[in-house]
């Protein structure tokens, strides 16, 4: 099951790279990463996906907690929350007709086009992993070039908030 981990962490050199030789040393895989400050310039947040269990979340959180780094660690598929990614598609489009088609699948999908040149379109898209995926489906018979995702970002819903 696709698991959502957010890490509040001291943003320190080498921090990231602990969290990553964790995961590497215990042959756990992550889907997806992304880190940034927090409104609190000495910490980072860290949101990773991975596709485990309850009993290899559980161990993950536990480990994490041991690294020096870590202030706090929530495992957000837990309860309810909201998750986000962006997604940049580059595709192909030398003529009208497959211009037009393009922009209504984006529309669908409320993607927007950010960049257009005679050969090509970059289309920015932004929803849930399943979303992005299921775009990328109905594009698939159209030859795009270049996909670039950000991975996911997640935030619980109502009181329960990753803070010092």
């Amino acid at each position: 099951m696709k698991r959502i981990v957010s890490v509040l962490m001291e943003n320190e050199a080498g921090a990231l790279s602990r969290v990553v030789g964790l995961f590497s040393q215990r042959g756990y895989n992550i889907d997806s990463l992304t880190v940034a400050p927090t409104e609190d310039k000495t910490l980072s947040r860290l949101t990773l996906t991975t596709d485990s269990d309850d009993r290899m979340v559980e161990q993950i959180i536990k480990q994490l907690y041991k690294l020096i780094d870590t202030v706090k660690v929530v495992d957000l598929t837990e309860g309810s929350h909201l998750e986000r990614e962006l997604m940049l598609i580059k595709i192909k489009a030398a003529d009208n007709e497959a211009r037009t088609e393009l922009q209504r699948r984006a529309e669908i999908f409320r993607g927007n086009i950010i960049d257009l040149t005679p050969t090509s379109f970059v289309m920015e898209m932004v929803g849930n992993s399943d979303k992005l995926d299921a775009f990328l489906e109905i594009v698939a018979d159209i030859e795009y070039v270049e996909v670039v995702r950000s991975g996911v970002l997640g935030i619980s819903r109502g009181e329960k908030f990753l803070r010092v």
